[in-house]
Protein backbone atom coordinates (compact mmCIF):
# COMPACT_ATOMS: atom_id res chain seq x y z
CA UNK A 1 0.00 0.00 0.00
CA UNK A 2 1.47 3.45 -0.96
CA UNK A 3 2.19 6.11 1.39
CA UNK A 4 -1.02 8.35 -0.88
CA UNK A 5 -3.26 5.42 0.25
CA UNK A 6 -2.28 5.29 3.82
CA UNK A 7 -2.67 8.68 4.12
CA UNK A 8 -6.04 8.69 2.58
CA UNK A 9 -6.84 5.65 4.87
CA UNK A 10 -5.91 7.96 8.05
CA UNK A 11 -7.85 10.98 7.00
CA UNK A 12 -11.71 8.75 6.40
CA UNK A 13 -10.95 7.11 9.63
CA UNK A 14 -10.36 10.60 10.96
CA UNK A 15 -13.25 12.51 8.83
CA UNK A 16 -15.41 9.23 10.09
CA UNK A 17 -14.90 9.98 13.84
CA UNK A 18 -15.12 13.91 13.61
CA UNK A 19 -18.61 13.08 12.22
CA UNK A 20 -18.90 10.60 15.29
CA UNK A 21 -18.20 13.16 17.98
CA UNK A 22 -20.71 16.12 16.18
CA UNK A 23 -23.55 13.24 15.84
CA UNK A 24 -23.36 12.50 19.10
CA UNK A 25 -22.71 16.09 20.67
CA UNK A 26 -25.82 17.06 18.22
CA UNK A 27 -27.86 14.01 19.93
CA UNK A 28 -26.94 14.94 23.45
CA UNK A 29 -27.70 18.68 23.09
CA UNK A 30 -31.30 17.52 22.07
CA UNK A 31 -31.29 15.41 25.02
CA UNK A 32 -30.46 18.15 27.53
CA UNK A 33 -32.56 20.19 25.89
CA UNK A 34 -35.48 18.21 25.83
CA UNK A 35 -35.44 17.71 29.36
CA UNK A 36 -34.85 21.36 30.22
CA UNK A 37 -37.93 21.91 28.63
CA UNK A 38 -39.99 19.03 30.42
CA UNK A 39 -37.99 19.89 33.61
CA UNK A 40 -39.30 23.30 33.45
CA UNK A 41 -42.44 22.88 35.34
CA UNK A 42 -41.11 20.90 38.05
CA UNK A 43 -38.22 23.54 38.46
CA UNK A 44 -41.14 26.68 38.66
CA UNK A 45 -42.66 24.73 41.58
CA UNK A 46 -39.27 24.16 43.47
CA UNK A 47 -38.61 27.67 42.88
CA UNK A 48 -42.10 28.58 43.97
CA UNK A 49 -42.12 26.85 46.97
CA UNK A 50 -39.48 28.48 48.66
CA UNK A 51 -40.39 32.21 47.61
CA UNK A 52 -42.23 34.61 49.42
CA UNK A 53 -45.38 36.01 48.18
CA UNK A 54 -44.45 38.99 46.96
CA UNK A 55 -41.83 37.35 44.62
CA UNK A 56 -44.67 35.05 42.93
CA UNK A 57 -46.30 36.13 40.03
CA UNK A 58 -43.83 39.01 38.66
CA UNK A 59 -42.87 39.76 34.89
CA UNK A 60 -40.26 38.41 34.37
CA UNK A 61 -39.52 35.49 36.45
CA UNK A 62 -37.63 35.12 39.16
CA UNK A 63 -36.03 31.98 39.73
CA UNK A 64 -33.84 32.59 42.85
CA UNK A 65 -35.04 34.59 44.98
CA UNK A 66 -33.29 36.84 47.01
CA UNK A 67 -34.75 35.45 49.87
CA UNK A 68 -36.40 32.50 50.63
CA UNK A 69 -39.44 32.08 52.81
CA UNK A 70 -38.93 28.14 54.55
CA UNK A 71 -42.27 28.70 56.23
CA UNK A 72 -43.81 27.49 53.45
CA UNK A 73 -42.82 23.72 54.34
CA UNK A 74 -44.16 24.24 58.01
CA UNK A 75 -46.90 26.48 57.88
CA UNK A 76 -49.11 23.97 55.98
CA UNK A 77 -48.88 21.20 58.78
CA UNK A 78 -50.65 23.05 61.01
CA UNK A 79 -53.56 23.93 58.90
CA UNK A 80 -54.60 20.18 57.95
CA UNK A 81 -54.06 16.90 58.93
CA UNK A 82 -50.72 16.02 56.66
CA UNK A 83 -49.44 13.67 58.84
CA UNK A 84 -52.45 11.52 58.50
CA UNK A 85 -53.00 12.24 55.11
CA UNK A 86 -49.20 10.44 54.50
CA UNK A 87 -50.19 7.61 57.02
CA UNK A 88 -53.17 6.33 55.03
CA UNK A 89 -51.54 6.90 51.86
CA UNK A 90 -48.99 4.66 53.05
CA UNK A 91 -51.16 2.26 54.53
CA UNK A 92 -52.82 2.18 51.38
CA UNK A 93 -49.97 1.90 48.57
CA UNK A 94 -47.53 -0.68 50.54
CA UNK A 95 -50.47 -2.90 51.52
CA UNK A 96 -51.13 -3.17 47.89
CA UNK A 97 -47.70 -3.18 46.33
CA UNK A 98 -46.62 -6.24 48.65
CA UNK A 99 -50.09 -8.29 47.73
CA UNK A 100 -50.78 -7.14 44.26
CA UNK A 101 -46.82 -8.35 43.56
CA UNK A 102 -47.21 -11.55 45.22
CA UNK A 103 -51.06 -12.35 43.97
CA UNK A 104 -49.96 -11.07 40.23
CA UNK A 105 -46.86 -13.31 40.48
CA UNK A 106 -48.49 -16.65 41.49
CA UNK A 107 -51.63 -15.80 38.75
CA UNK A 108 -48.80 -15.24 35.99
CA UNK A 109 -47.10 -18.63 37.09
CA UNK A 110 -50.74 -20.83 36.45
CA UNK A 111 -51.27 -19.34 32.77
CA UNK A 112 -47.77 -19.20 32.04
CA UNK A 113 -46.80 -22.89 33.54
CA UNK A 114 -49.19 -24.98 34.36
CA UNK A 115 -51.49 -26.62 31.41
CA UNK A 116 -55.30 -26.84 32.51
CA UNK A 117 -58.23 -27.07 29.81
CA UNK A 118 -59.61 -23.63 28.53
CA UNK A 119 -56.21 -21.90 30.28
CA UNK A 120 -56.05 -19.38 26.61
CA UNK A 121 -59.72 -19.07 26.92
CA UNK A 122 -59.42 -17.98 30.55
CA UNK A 123 -56.64 -16.00 29.66
CA UNK A 124 -58.53 -14.34 27.17
CA UNK A 125 -61.58 -13.54 29.02
CA UNK A 126 -58.84 -11.89 31.61
CA UNK A 127 -57.56 -9.70 28.86
CA UNK A 128 -60.57 -8.49 27.55
CA UNK A 129 -61.73 -7.22 31.05
CA UNK A 130 -59.19 -4.61 29.66
CA UNK A 131 -61.28 -3.33 27.32
CA UNK A 132 -64.30 -2.11 29.83
CA UNK A 133 -63.87 1.34 30.66
CA UNK A 134 -63.59 2.01 34.61
CA UNK A 135 -66.68 4.98 33.99
CA UNK A 136 -69.01 1.81 32.87
CA UNK A 137 -68.38 0.51 36.05
CA UNK A 138 -68.20 2.61 38.24
CA UNK A 139 -71.54 3.06 39.33
CA UNK A 140 -72.56 -0.32 40.10
CA UNK A 141 -68.93 -0.68 41.91
CA UNK A 142 -70.25 1.92 44.40
CA UNK A 143 -73.76 0.54 44.85
CA UNK A 144 -71.86 -2.84 45.52
CA UNK A 145 -69.64 -1.42 48.66
CA UNK A 146 -72.08 0.63 49.65
CA UNK A 147 -74.20 -2.53 50.28
CA UNK A 148 -71.69 -3.97 52.06
CA UNK A 149 -71.15 -0.50 54.41
CA UNK A 150 -67.51 -0.07 52.72
CA UNK A 151 -68.03 3.47 51.48
CA UNK A 152 -65.91 5.65 53.81
CA UNK A 153 -63.58 2.69 54.62
CA UNK A 154 -59.83 1.78 52.93
CA UNK A 155 -61.47 -1.19 51.99
CA UNK A 156 -62.96 -0.53 48.18
CA UNK A 157 -59.19 0.98 47.63
CA UNK A 158 -57.22 -2.48 49.13
CA UNK A 159 -59.54 -5.41 47.60
CA UNK A 160 -59.83 -4.47 43.74
CA UNK A 161 -55.96 -4.04 43.71
CA UNK A 162 -55.43 -7.46 45.55
CA UNK A 163 -57.50 -9.36 42.93
CA UNK A 164 -54.60 -9.02 40.16
CA UNK A 165 -55.16 -6.54 37.12
CA UNK A 166 -55.19 -8.19 33.48
CA UNK A 167 -52.38 -5.59 32.76
CA UNK A 168 -50.36 -6.97 35.68
CA UNK A 169 -50.79 -10.05 35.05
CA UNK A 170 -50.22 -10.06 31.40
CA UNK A 171 -46.59 -8.24 31.82
CA UNK A 172 -45.71 -11.13 34.60
CA UNK A 173 -46.81 -13.85 32.45
CA UNK A 174 -44.96 -12.84 28.80
CA UNK A 175 -41.80 -12.42 31.51
CA UNK A 176 -42.31 -16.19 32.45
CA UNK A 177 -42.55 -17.17 28.94
CA UNK A 178 -39.28 -16.20 28.08
CA UNK A 179 -37.56 -18.18 30.86
CA UNK A 180 -37.21 -22.08 29.60
CA UNK A 181 -38.91 -24.63 30.96
CA UNK A 182 -35.68 -26.86 31.25
CA UNK A 183 -35.84 -25.41 34.30
CA UNK A 184 -39.09 -27.09 35.60
CA UNK A 185 -38.35 -29.83 34.18
CA UNK A 186 -35.02 -30.04 36.07
CA UNK A 187 -36.76 -29.14 39.79
CA UNK A 188 -39.15 -31.74 38.85
CA UNK A 189 -36.77 -34.07 38.37
CA UNK A 190 -35.62 -33.34 41.86
CA UNK A 191 -39.15 -33.43 43.44
CA UNK A 192 -40.15 -29.51 43.51
CA UNK A 193 -44.14 -28.95 42.96
CA UNK A 194 -45.78 -26.61 40.95
CA UNK A 195 -45.19 -24.44 43.93
CA UNK A 196 -41.54 -25.37 44.74
CA UNK A 197 -40.67 -24.61 40.92
CA UNK A 198 -43.16 -21.44 41.39
CA UNK A 199 -41.23 -19.88 44.52
CA UNK A 200 -37.81 -21.37 44.09
CA UNK A 201 -37.20 -21.08 40.04
CA UNK A 202 -39.14 -18.64 38.18
CA UNK A 203 -39.79 -16.33 41.55
CA UNK A 204 -36.08 -15.38 41.68
CA UNK A 205 -35.51 -14.73 38.44
CA UNK A 206 -38.43 -12.64 37.66
CA UNK A 207 -37.37 -9.81 39.92
CA UNK A 208 -36.85 -7.29 36.84
CA UNK A 209 -40.49 -7.61 35.93
CA UNK A 210 -41.81 -7.64 39.53
CA UNK A 211 -39.87 -4.48 40.27
CA UNK A 212 -41.55 -2.98 37.11
CA UNK A 213 -45.04 -3.95 38.55
CA UNK A 214 -43.60 -2.61 42.07
CA UNK A 215 -43.14 0.86 40.83
CA UNK A 216 -45.98 1.28 38.50
CA UNK A 217 -47.93 0.09 41.33
CA UNK A 218 -46.27 2.21 43.90
CA UNK A 219 -47.08 5.06 41.58
CA UNK A 220 -50.15 4.82 40.91
CA UNK A 221 -51.60 3.68 44.20
CA UNK A 222 -49.57 7.02 45.67
CA UNK A 223 -51.29 9.54 43.49
CA UNK A 224 -54.62 8.17 43.05
CA UNK A 225 -57.07 10.86 42.93
CA UNK A 226 -60.05 9.43 41.67
CA UNK A 227 -60.88 6.50 43.90
CA UNK A 228 -60.16 7.94 46.95
CA UNK A 229 -62.29 11.13 46.04
CA UNK A 230 -65.21 8.62 45.30
CA UNK A 231 -65.09 6.82 48.08
CA UNK A 232 -63.63 8.27 50.87
CA UNK A 233 -66.23 11.41 53.23
CA UNK A 234 -63.78 11.82 56.60
CA UNK A 235 -61.29 13.89 55.79
CA UNK A 236 -59.19 11.76 58.59
CA UNK A 237 -58.87 8.99 56.16
CA UNK A 238 -57.77 10.99 52.93
CA UNK A 239 -54.81 10.43 51.10
CA UNK A 240 -52.18 12.42 50.23
CA UNK A 241 -53.90 13.43 46.45
CA UNK A 242 -57.33 14.25 48.22
CA UNK A 243 -55.11 16.32 50.77
CA UNK A 244 -53.49 18.52 48.30
CA UNK A 245 -56.68 18.88 46.84
CA UNK A 246 -58.55 19.71 50.03
CA UNK A 247 -55.84 22.02 50.61
CA UNK A 248 -55.97 24.14 47.61
CA UNK A 249 -59.61 24.66 47.91
CA UNK A 250 -60.56 25.45 51.58
CA UNK A 251 -56.61 26.87 52.58
CA UNK A 252 -54.20 27.40 49.75
CA UNK A 253 -57.37 29.13 47.14
CA UNK A 254 -56.31 30.34 44.19
CA UNK A 255 -54.41 33.79 44.98
CA UNK A 256 -50.66 34.46 44.72
CA UNK A 257 -50.46 34.49 48.36
CA UNK A 258 -50.86 30.99 49.18
CA UNK A 259 -49.45 29.16 46.27
CA UNK A 260 -45.80 28.48 47.68
CA UNK A 261 -47.09 26.93 50.50
CA UNK A 262 -49.54 24.31 47.64
CA UNK A 263 -45.91 24.44 46.17
CA UNK A 264 -44.42 23.20 48.75
CA UNK A 265 -46.86 20.37 49.69
CA UNK A 266 -47.09 18.95 46.48
CA UNK A 267 -42.96 18.59 46.38
CA UNK A 268 -43.08 16.86 49.53
CA UNK A 269 -45.42 14.19 48.39
CA UNK A 270 -43.74 13.63 45.55
CA UNK A 271 -40.66 13.00 47.32
CA UNK A 272 -41.33 9.25 48.50
CA UNK A 273 -42.16 8.16 44.35
CA UNK A 274 -38.70 9.67 43.41
CA UNK A 275 -36.83 7.92 45.66
CA UNK A 276 -38.82 4.75 45.61
CA UNK A 277 -38.15 5.19 41.33
CA UNK A 278 -34.41 5.96 42.15
CA UNK A 279 -33.71 3.04 44.30
CA UNK A 280 -35.29 0.14 42.48
CA UNK A 281 -34.91 2.08 38.57
CA UNK A 282 -32.07 -0.32 38.54
CA UNK A 283 -35.03 -3.60 38.19
CA UNK A 284 -37.13 -0.84 36.51
CA UNK A 285 -34.76 -0.64 32.98
CA UNK A 286 -33.78 -4.19 33.45
CA UNK A 287 -36.92 -5.53 33.36
CA UNK A 288 -37.87 -3.29 30.07
CA UNK A 289 -35.19 -4.03 28.09
CA UNK A 290 -35.56 -7.88 29.02
CA UNK A 291 -38.89 -7.48 28.25
CA UNK A 292 -38.31 -5.64 25.07
CA UNK A 293 -36.43 -8.28 24.00
CA UNK A 294 -37.53 -11.65 24.80
CA UNK A 295 -40.99 -10.44 24.56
Amino acid sequence: MSQAQVSQAQWGRIIFQVRRLIGRGLLYLMITFGAFVFALPFLWMLSASVKPAKYIGLVPMIWIPPEFDWLNYIEPWHYMPFGAFYRNTMLITFSNVIVITLTTSLVAFGFARIPFRGRNWVFLMLLSTMMLPGQVTLIPTYLLWNKLHAVNTFWPLLIPEWLSAAYDTFLVRQFYMTISTELDDSARIDGCGWFGIYSRILLPLAKPALGVLAIMNFSYNWNDFFNPLIYLNDQEKFTIALGLRTFETHIAGATIQNIGPLMAMTIMSMIPVLIVFFIAQRYFIQGIVITGIKG
